[in-house]
């Protein structure tokens, strides 16, 4: 009776059935769970040695890391797992379907996606059926060498990095441009984002404050103008672009990075999203509006069962002369 009486008080914390949640379907580590669940590491380690110590959750290690998953009894698709054999698992499937629709749950299992789409492309893009594990194919490879070494194949650019944040991407493009002009409406995260240049030495970079909607730069001052995962933060999207177009020199190139339309309302309040992302047509009539030519957009990331979808957008800023014989046509 104790020993029930001690797993129902386990069980009755929100965060530890979330994490119980999202172990059911996939085998975490505790850097994942934490960008997953949004607590604390502390957090996270306290809950999964309480679970661990009821028999609830399995520890594994695996290259150096320490991944977590539901012990074989209360895994699904194990064999002992119907209610009569194991009421525990059916209390926990029936709490999971009656929550499905909870915001915060919906949230969780969007963090989820993103956190396995990530491992994919970090691990799997060159698994095949004679590779059980795709870290053994190809050591050292990543994404961020492959954008690094396209980056060395450009001339040394201007760039505007518009709605930069804490400047992740604005130190890769400062890695290959002349001179990078970073734009941020929060000083709070400039101040970040200065100093992780100043911990990786980067002294090609402007860091400005300003909006997207009225950059605090010149007319035809960069070569290329991004926008990335900034756009769905706009008051007016549309004036966004037409500003990203204004600094950029004539057949200077806008680029974007932004969510496809959903239905994650979730975004709104916890990552302070103004939209809920864009349809291929609409940014694509955003850009032409924005006098650009040549516009193209598709998709940059998609995982089935995400609901987040990346796409990509560009168009060139025409010169003079495709201005005048476009005129004279």
């Amino acid at each position: 009776m104790r020993e029930a009486s001690t797993l129902f008080r386990l069980l009755g914390d929100e965060g530890r059935l979330r994490l119980l949640r999202v172990l059911a379907r996939e085998r975490l580590n505790v850097t994942e769970l934490t960008g997953v669940l949004g607590l604390a590491q502390s957090g996270v380690s306290r809950h999964l040695g309480l679970l661990k110590d009821a028999g609830l959750v399995k520890e594994e290690k695996d290259g150096g890391y320490s991944y977590y998953r539901l012990t074989p009894a209360l895994a699904p698709g194990s064999s002992g797992n119907n209610a009569s054999e194991n009421p525990l698992r059916a209390v926990l499937d029936r709490q999971f379907a009656a929550s499905a629709d909870d915001p915060m749950l919906r949230a969780d299992d969007a963090r989820l996606h993103e956190v396995l789409r990530l491992r994919k492309e970090n691990f799997e893009a060159h698994a095949g059926p004679d590779t059980r594990d795709a870290r053994q194919l190809v050591p050292g490879r990543s994404w961020a060498a492959w954008s690094r070494a396209l980056g060395m194949l450009l001339p040394p650019l201007k760039v505007a990095d518009l709605g930069c944040g804490e400047g992740y991407l604005t130190m890769e493009a400062a890695r290959w441009a002349a001179r990078v002009i970073a734009v941020d409406r929060s000083e709070a995260v400039l101040k970040r984002a200065r100093a992780l240049a100043q911990r990786r030495r980067v002294t090609n970079v402007v860091w400005k404050r300003g909006e997207l909607e009225h950059v605090p730069i010149g007319d035809e001052e960069v070569d290329v103008a991004m926008l990335s995962q900034a756009l769905h933060h706009a008051e007016q999207p549309a004036r966004a672009v037409a500003e990203a177009a204004r600094v950029t020199v004539p057949g200077g190139r806008v680029l974007v990075l932004d969510l496809r339309t959903h239905e994650e309302t979730w975004v709104h309040n916890k990552l302070g999203d103004r939209v809920l992302g864009f349809s291929d047509a609409e940014l694509k009539r955003m850009l032409t509006s924005a006098g650009l030519r040549d516009v193209r957009v598709g998709v940059g990331a998609r995982r089935t069962g995400d609901p987040f979808t990346v796409l990509l957008a560009s168009g060139t800023k025409p010169n003079a002369t495709t201005k005048t014989r476009r005129h004279e046509d």
